[in-house]
């Protein structure tokens, strides 16, 4: 297959579903700029901020891209590029976009609370309290998962004999330094922007010219050499730090200078894919089954439940819904612009999974045989190869990939950081009586209310479990994001149908993805118990059962609400 064929068709498919089926939906939802948001009627500065769209989508899209269209694609590829692509452009137009823009309609409507309280509104206070359970344990895999990726990205490489591998080590110490001074210039872009009053398109211009700088610098000064331990303690820090600041010091212009490097990324890429425009190695099918032969690392098994479970991110993400509704929701400026933020943003990130087939399929015969295996490191060795190729851009591979490696540790960031806030939100959540907020509580829930401790609590959890490492988190943090996604869609169909509105788009995702994620979680859980080889292997079991059961006691609850048997509580 032709790698710029696969991409414009691709592209031109989203563009198409975009037009047509997002503003189907607007119509059919009532989306209205009459309607005052809650970023306007709830302002305070810190969580409730108006942002104008361009920043707005720099924040919401920074945050759910994190590293998931680029590992679920290069995994998933192991089936071929025809099942990956399929699933890709069905899955992101019908069932993810659907999804995000629905979830961030539907909080927008409800003064911006999470999909748990809309859940409470319609469904009732029980279903809420087990939704928020359920979300609160998948962001602590999104934040082992994504930690894990983020220290690996950063870290230093050393003998058996614990000596440095200081060639080995230089492109990530490359990325480390580069990022931690991306961090700096995204704070001073807020405190100018939102306390000085500076141009926004002045700022810009300024800000993407500092972060060039930065990437200089960086890349000719990295002193920093951590172990990946040393690595994973720092992130929580950070994310500690980050999840409790105002939004408008670090998460807003954070996320909105990131979406640079994304769109720079991007236009890499697809310049790299059409400028190369190569014959991919990889098959079309390859089975369905991961055989021994196309089996990289962990075997994904049989097709169904793997290939939807794997892309994740590339095509439907539960953890975006928890995004649009615990921070999109509380900054968006007006309800139109909830159409390109989320709809848009999810099928951007669908372009972002087919240029990950691309990558993966440009460097195949490395990739089956284990010589690069690392999904970030797939991306960035494949597009950058490509880039290679064009005359006028030979000689600067080591530059791009560089860029590639940052880029994606950038958006890792993101969304490790907005997952700890949302996360906290969680907790909080679920030890207030419907209406009340943190300020409100007492007692013991006082203290587990206090956005420290509740903030602490998460880091903690999630950085421990992510010492495992990525890989043995993968699996279940992919089912359970789907099985997330599941259940926002029942969420959503639940509270439109309460408002008289059209929900039928939402009942065939609904249903196929909570079949999937179940079957396999299912399959997850037994792979643990029966492969047992110490003290996480049963803890990722145990989650794994408790994410299972949770999931079916709130489907049976949404299905009762969704036909009419049930009243909300």
């Amino acid at each position: 297959m032709n790698a710029a064929l696969l991409l414009v068709v691709g592209i031109v498919i989203l563009i198409i579903g975009y037009v047509t089926y997002g503003k189907w939906l607007a119509e059919q939802w009532g989306v209205n700029d009459k309607n005052v948001t809650p970023a306007h009627e709830l302002e305070d500065g810190n969580d409730y901020v108006p942002a104008k769209a361009p920043v707005l989508m720099g924040h919401h899209f920074s945050s759910i891209a994190g590293a998931g269209p680029i590992n679920g694609p290069i995994q998933a590829a192991v089936f071929g590029w025809v099942p990956v692509m399929l699933w890709v452009l069905i899955g992101g137009i019908f069932f993810g976009a659907v999804h995000d823009f629905g979830a961030l309609f539907a909080s927008v409507r409800n003064k911006g609370q999470s999909i748990g309280e809309v859940i409470a509104a319609s469904i009732g206070t029980r279903a809420k309290r087990l939704f928020i359970i359920f979300s609160y344990l998948t962001l602590i895999l999104v934040v082992a998962a994504f930690a894990s990726i983020v220290a690996n990205t950063f870290k230093a490489t050393f003998d058996e004999a614990g000596v440095l591998d200081v060639a080995a080590s230089a492109a990530n110490a490359r990325t480390a330094m580069i990022s931690i001074l991306f961090i700096l210039v995204a704070i001073v872009f807020g405190i100018m922007v939102y306390r000085r009053n500076a141009s926004l398109l002045v700022s810009t211009v300024i800000g993407v010219a500092v972060i060039v700088l930065c990437m200089f610098i960086g890349y000719n000064w990295h002193p920093l050499y951590l172990s990946g331990s040393t690595w994973m303690i720092i992130v929580g820090i950070y994310i500690a730090v980050a999840s409790v600041t105002p939004v408008w010091i670090l998460l807003q212009p954070r996320d909105y200078l990131s979406s640079f490097l994304l769109y720079g990324m991007m236009i890499i890429a697809v310049v790299g894919i059409v400028g190369a425009h190569p014959t991919l190695d990889i098959p079309a099918f390859t089975g369905f089954v991961d055989s021994a032969e196309y089996g990289v690392g962990n075997s994904l098994g049989s097709m169904f439940p793997a290939l939807f479970v794997t892309i994740a991110c590339g095509a439907i993400s539960g953890f975006h819904s928890l995004v649009g509704s615990g921070t999109t929701a509380k900054q968006l400026d007006k309800e139109s612009d909830a159409k390109p933020i989320a709809y848009g943003g999810m099928l951007i990130e669908c372009a972002l999974a087919l240029i990950s087939l691309c990558a993966v399929g440009y460097i195949w015969k490395e990739y089956v045989p284990g010589g690069i295996t690392t999904p970030t490191a797939v991306f960035a060795t494949g597009i950058s190869r490509m880039c290679a190729t064009i005359p006028f851009l030979a000689g600067a591979q080591d530059v791009i990939y560089s860029m590639l490696i940052l880029a994606v540790s950038a958006f890792c960031l993101t969304s490790l950081d907005t997952a700890t806030r949302l996360a906290r939100y969680m907790f909080q959540e679920f030890w207030l009586e419907p209406g009340q907020t943190a300020k409100d509580a007492s007692g013991f829930k006082a203290v587990l209310c206090n956005p420290y401790v509740s903030t602490i609590i998460t880091v903690v959890l999630g950085v421990a479990l992510g010492m495992t490492g990525y890989a043995k988190i993968w699996a279940l943090f992919g089912a359970a994001n789907q099985l997330l996604a599941a259940l926002g869609l029942l969420a959503v169909a639940a509270w439109l149908g309460k408002m008289g509105k059209n929900n039928k788009m939402f009942l065939f995702p609904m249903a196929f993805m909570l079949v999937v994620t179940i079957v396999s979680l299912i399959q997850t859980i037994i792979t643990n118990v029966t492969n047992a080889a110490d003290m996480w292997n049963w803890i990722r079991a145990g989650l794994g059962t408790l994410l299972v059961i949770l999931a079916i006691v709130l489907a049976i609850e949404g299905v009762q609400t969704l036909s009419g048997k049930k009243k909300a509580a």
